[in-house]
């Protein structure tokens, strides 16, 4: 029975073509707006670690003075130095990263290129086992390393290639900074995003090149980028680099594998702040957070608000395009009153009779569909010519591709109850002896 509604229906539509083209591009006009839209917050709003953000947690506690304190007041987004150091070798957590952005020049070894700046992430020995970052060659740095300030570097898949031709070059020498360190591991392509571990130096498409000990950096004193804030007479630290112990500046993760775990850490900070406060450090009582990886993306809004703006208006524009489909659906339907009529004195029952003109508009809508999706392509294709950063993140997955046709014969189909209803209602002697 299905074949052959679909045969009337094909057949329906290739009569009224004028007709049929209208409700196509209404429908492929709304999917396309729709979906472009739609596909940029898919794209800003995904998870960035599938599968473990739910037990990786941003930890954070209060360490500013009484001045300005108000109730119910978010903590500092971010940890001091010594705050930091210590919930580190506190060592509560199954895993725990301590870090910082910054920027380092490449000196290298080939007379061919000129020195360079990357991209740096200063961090802990843990760091790569909690995001999951995936080696080409090599590992990581151990804690002992860590705590030993070694030269090690950790590098990217793309700087392996631009200096090394993609070799493996672990063991060999890379200098940066006037300093020599020793290549340990080579990640291959990973760049999450968002990019959530620290949102400080850029929410999407970055990406670190080298990877070093915070350890090392601090002694050292290399250049670091990102946010500080500090509060009483809180500036420069060590050498006008590094900020003062009266400053926020560091990231600090903690990968906590049950909810059990996490409740237990949440306790943690706050017994910690109440010893800090009892030592003299910190003046506040104990204001403390532990957001996973999607709540702290919730709550630093991450997703820039112009995103979800023009997604209400393409979703608003696509409700118009229906509301015009159904007129024209209607109009389409009401012209076959004659033909419905004579099938309903036949025998047709309104239930096939509204069975058939849904399969009609699901039909329109599978065009639509179709049509919608070029659509889309083109959308997305706009935006990535835009200067955003998340620009180049806009592409069409299968998800969101299964998601056009699915919207766009739904929406269709939505859009033909009411017609289908109305011409069902016609009574076949009216229209028999009109005839």
């Amino acid at each position: 029975m299905f074949s052959y509604y679909l045969d009337l229906a094909l057949r329906s539509l290739r009569r009224n073509k004028a007709l049929t083209a209208l409700m196509v591009v209404a429908i492929a006009l709304g999917i396309g707006a729709s979906m472009t839209t739609l596909t940029v917050l898919h794209v800003l709003s995904g998870d960035p670690l599938p599968g473990k953000s739910a037990q990786l947690y941003y930890a954070q506690v209060d360490p500013q003075d009484i001045k300005g304190m108000q109730p119910n007041k978010e903590p500092p987004d971010q940890v001091t130095l010594i705050d930091g150091l210590n919930l580190l070798h506190a060592g509560r957590a199954d895993h725990q990263a301590l870090m910082s952005g910054g920027s380092v020049p490449v000196q290298p070894e080939q007379s061919s290129l000129d020195p360079f700046y990357v991209e740096a992430r200063y961090t802990t020995a843990d760091f790569f086992a909690m995001f999951d970052a995936p080696f080409l060659y090599g590992h990581g740095w151990t804690a002992a390393d860590g705590e030993a300030k070694a030269r090690a570097v950790v590098i990217a898949r793309s700087l392996n290639d631009k200096l090394f031709g993609g070799a493996n070059s672990v063991g060999r020498t890379l200098r940066m900074a006037g300093t020599s360190f020793r290549v340990v591991g080579v990640l291959d392509s990973w760049q999450p995003n968002p990019h959530f571990y620290d949102l400080n130096t850029g929410s999407y498409a970055y990406g670190e090149q080298v990877f070093l000990p915070l350890q090392t950096m601090l002694e050292l004193r290399l250049d670091r980028n990102g946010s500080t804030d500090c509060w009483g007479n809180g500036g420069g630290g060590v050498g006008s680099i590094l900020p003062s112990d009266s400053c926020v500046w560091l990231q600090f993760w903690a990968q906590l594998d049950s909810p059990a775990k996490a409740a237990a850490y949440k306790e943690f900070l706050v017994h910690y702040s109440q010893d800090q406060k009892a030592l003299g450090r910190f003046e506040r009582a104990p204001n403390v957070r532990l957001r996973n990886v999607m709540q702290w993306l919730d709550y630093q809004m991450v997703v820039p608000d112009d995103v979800r703006l023009q997604n209400g208006l393409a979703f608003g524009f696509l409700l118009v395009c229906l509301v015009n489909t159904v007129g024209l659906m209607l109009a389409k339907f009401m012209r076959r009153a004659g033909e419905l009529g004579v099938r309903r004195a036949l025998g047709a029952s309104r239930r096939a009779l509204f069975a058939q003109l849904l399969i009609e508009s699901g039909v329109v809508g599978l065009v639509g569909g179709f049509g919608g999706l070029l659509l889309a392509l083109f959308g997305l294709w706009l935006v990535r010519q835009r200067p955003s950063a998340y620009a180049a993140l806009a592409h069409l997955d299968l998800s969101m591709l299964f998601t056009t046709f699915v919207l766009a014969v739904c929406a269709t189909l939505l859009a033909g109850l009411l017609p289908a209803w109305r011409a069902c209602q016609i009574a076949p002697t009216l229209q028999l002896k009109s005839n």
